[in-house]
């Protein structure tokens, strides 16, 4: 009797040895099948899961900017960026917009929120400026339509640079080395608050992300990715679901979501794009921030809370929910924020996770030495 079940115990140890051998090879086999289906173009890649109704774009490789070192020497552009390193746009004489937009800090400057005034604490991370030709709206909460009218919040912020539009343009105006800057630009000397912004957004829409390995994976070079970065794309089109809201060349598709990070009726409360609308269905919901070059630009989110990316996907795999009101809640108050519908647990493996992330490093290429400019002192 000892005997049989010993033999029992022998098969069944076996049969469970071969199940488990038989899945990994039939993983493994499929995952190749997967990076395989990946080198071919773009237009024969597999189908990304995407839910109805969203109007997604697919993937585009970024361009290298040929004509940046002209562009660099048009008066416009020489005038923009000027301004933009010069700390005479403050009240204080210390802070200029690359402060807080660094060009060695992936044009942002790597703090949670930024320092202002009188070392002041703004109330969100900086935003980077890649790229910031191709936005839509400007700010977490969009309430600047174009870059131009973007430079009056920092500018006139209490906690930023703490200045005004006519006060700048006075204190510009007493400084000879600007009148032939504005002259070159602007064909005479006069200084206008609507000129400085022109020429500041002119500079600021030079900076754009380059080029990197995975552009040229889509362009056919199939061995500028590993296959485990090759299979995070896999996962980030599919089952992590990112591609709802981050597509196209920027990776972004330049609307506000509730990811259910408002921290409602509690320390770090911000109501988000609520504050720009006033519709009660805003609240709680930020700007979606492009990919590209992400490494290069945390933390990440409005608050710049997080800085680690397998926290931030293990935040998107299991636990955002949690942050949703109960039926009684949102009855009670109607301003009690709706995390978006696209949220959903993705039950993400470790594999897929470790995967996921190292393909998200790989839109990281751009590099900035930008050496300041000699604006002028009187």
């Amino acid at each position: 009797m000892k005997n049989l079940k010993s033999i029992f115990l022998k098969i069944f140890l076996l049969i469970v040895i071969l199940f488990c051998f038989y899945n990994y090879k039939s993983h493994t086999v499929d995952i190749k099948e997967i990076i395989e289906s990946y080198k071919q173009p773009l237009e024969k890649w597999p189908s990304p899961f995407i839910d109805k109704g969203i109007p997604w774009k697919e993937f585009e490789p970024l361009e290298m900017d040929t004509l940046f070192y002209e562009t660099q020497e048009q008066p416009e552009v020489i005038l923009g960026k000027m301004l933009f390193f010069d700390p005479k746009l403050s009240s204080s004489n210390q802070i200029s917009c690359s402060s807080c937009h660094d060009p060695e800090l992936g044009w942002t400057d790597h703090r949670s929120v930024s320092l202002g005034h009188d070392h002041q604490l703004g109330r969100r991370n900086a935003p980077s400026l890649y790229n910031s030709a191709f936005k839509d709206k400007m700010f977490w909460d969009g309430r600047a339509s174009s870059l131009e009218e973007q430079i009056a919040g920092p500018l006139e912020a209490h906690n930023e640079m703490s200045f005004n539009k006519d006060l700048v343009v006075k204190k510009l105006s007493k400084i000879k080395g600007y009148k032939s800057l504005f002259k070159n630009a602007y064909g005479n000397e006069k200084i206008t608050y609507e000129r400085i912004t022109k020429a500041i957004a002119a500079f600021e829409r030079t900076i754009k992300s380059q080029p990197g390995r995975f552009d040229k994976f889509i362009n056919g070079n199939y061995s500028t990715l590993t296959d485990k970065e090759i299979y995070g794309m896999h996962i980030f089109r599919t089952k992590a679901r990112c591609m709802n809201c981050h597509y196209g060349k920027y990776f972004t598709d330049e609307k506000f979501h509730n990811i259910g990070l408002t921290y409602y009726k509690r320390e770090f409360e911000d109501l988000g794009l609520y504050e720009t609308t006033k519709d009660p269905k805003d609240v709680g919901k930020f700007k979606t921030p492009s990919l590209r070059d992400l490494l290069l630009t945390r933390p990440w989110m409005h608050n710049g809370f997080m800085d680690n990316l397998t926290g931030i996907i293990n935040l998107y795999n299991n636990t955002l929910l949690i942050n949703n009101p109960t039926k009684e809640q949102k009855l009670k108050d109607p301003m009690y924020p709706v995390i978006d519908s696209l949220i959903i647990p993705l039950n993400l493996k470790q594999d897929e996770i470790e995967a996921l992330e190292s393909f998200l490093e790989v839109l990281s290429s751009s590099r900035y030495k930008m050496q300041r400019p000699d604006f002028p002192k009187k």
